[in-house]
């Protein structure tokens, strides 16, 4: 094996340009695999983390009639929080949240609005509820997104009219200060949404001690069936997440096979090429003693150690630009910002050994195979006819 091996790289550096044009494209290839899924594991994770963070916490507990993408269940959605719920609650592993249909009425126009009440004193989500909490019982502090604020043309200190209706279906409003406006890439908290005391907000509405959804801690360990309540795991939660991921794999993966068609074809096109011109040598070899399946192997080995070389290459200038790019992160215009998905302002790419390991994999594995591909000819040769330059 080793001979083949010493023979192999001679030749395949004694073509030259060739083999380096080679190499280069198919390092190409290499490096853009790694780039961006690295880059889509790093949206991936950090929309993730955003909103664990942010929102879902380990989980939530959902009322039987609540349905996010349905406003018209909200007037239902809603019931008393259940004792073992209450109990985490009071431990805090856990925080209630109410939500509840109104308009914004800022300057004039007016927003359909989903006012959602929270504990100003919990610890189980990284949300700015502190400012919620006044000693004054005519006041209503409010706190809003940066983007829902932008919308309504409305900052810190200003006074907005809020409309809403009562547990008995009757209208009632209040003027709301804004006391605090909150910069997050979690746009399911931001865009459409007031957010007030969660004690105001059920005094408001006549409904007292009840929730719509119950958001547990990251490390509160509960699962449990509870009557009128559906519990919603992290993989249900973040399921949206996954399929926009998911989906720009795929457009991704069109990408990956142009690169990897236009390197293979590089690669199949040299062995064809090289068959052809070295029919000499071919027959030398087969007439000093080597077998059919021996020069194949040989053949083989030259074409797969594009892939190595490639690697190598790859290594040599993707390495650096890699890590600069997993230290900087890639900017995100102010477009996304409106996509509803949770993006920061710049994304961080995420790499690891088993990714670039499988890679390298993939890459060597297909250049092996195109390899073996044109050398099957060379099974139907003759030495004598080879010798005397031809390959029928």
């Amino acid at each position: 094996m080793k001979l083949y091996l010493k023979l192999a790289w001679r030749n395949l550096l004694a073509a030259g340009l060739r083999t380096w044009l080679n190499v280069i494209v198919l390092s190409f290839a290499f490096v853009a695999i790694i780039w961006s899924q690295g880059l889509y594991r790093g949206l991936s994770r950090q929309a993730a983390q955003a909103m664990m963070e942010a929102e879902i916490g380990g989980g939530q507990y959902w009322h039987e009639n609540y349905d996010p993408y349905n406003p018209l269940t909200l007037d239902k959605a809603h019931g008393l929080v259940p004792a073992s719920l209450a109990k985490l609650i009071e431990e805090g592993k856990a925080t209630a949240i109410l939500i509840v249909q109104g308009t914004l009425y800022p300057k004039g126009r007016f927003f359909p609005v989903l006012i959602k009440g929270i504990e100003p004193r919990q610890k189980v989500l990284l949300f700015p509820s502190k400012y919620l909490e006044t000693s004054n019982p005519d006041e209503i502090p409010a706190v809003m997104g940066s983007r829902m604020a932008n919308t309504c043309n409305l900052k810190i200190g200003d006074t907005v009219t809020l409309r809403w209706r009562d547990k008995s279906g009757a209208f009632d409003a209040r003027e709301l200060r804004l006391v605090h406006v909150m910069r997050t890439t979690v746009q399911s908290i931001d865009q459409g949404q007031v957010w007030i005391s969660l004690d105001r907000l059920r005094k408001l509405t006549g409904l007292e001690n009840e929730a719509t959804v119950v958001t547990l801690a990251r490390e509160a360990n509960w699962a449990e069936e509870i009557p009128g309540w559906s519990f919603k795991s992290l993989d249900f939660l973040l399921k949206d997440i996954d399929e926009v991921v998911r989906s720009k794999n795929i457009g991704a993966s069109i990408v990956y096979i142009v690169l990897l068609s236009l390197a293979m074809l590089a690669i199949f096109d040299t062995q064809v090429l090289s068959i052809w011109r070295r029919r000499k040598e071919i027959g030398t070899l087969m007439a000093l003693g080597m077998t059919r399946s021996q020069v194949i192997k040989l053949f083989t080995l030259e074409g797969a150690l594009h892939g190595v070389l490639a690697a190598a290459v790859a290594a040599i200038y993707g390495f650096p630009l890699l890590s600069l790019f997993a230290r900087k992160g890639l900017g995100m215009p102010e477009v996304v910002d409106s996509y509803g998905f949770a993006l920061g302002e710049r994304i961080l790419p995420v790499y690891s050994a088993s990714l670039i390991a499988g890679t390298a994999l993939l890459v060597m594995l297909v250049t092996t195979i195109v390899s073996f591909l044109p050398t099957r000819q060379i099974a139907k040769l003759k030495p004598t006819e080879a010798l005397r330059g031809k390959i029928t």
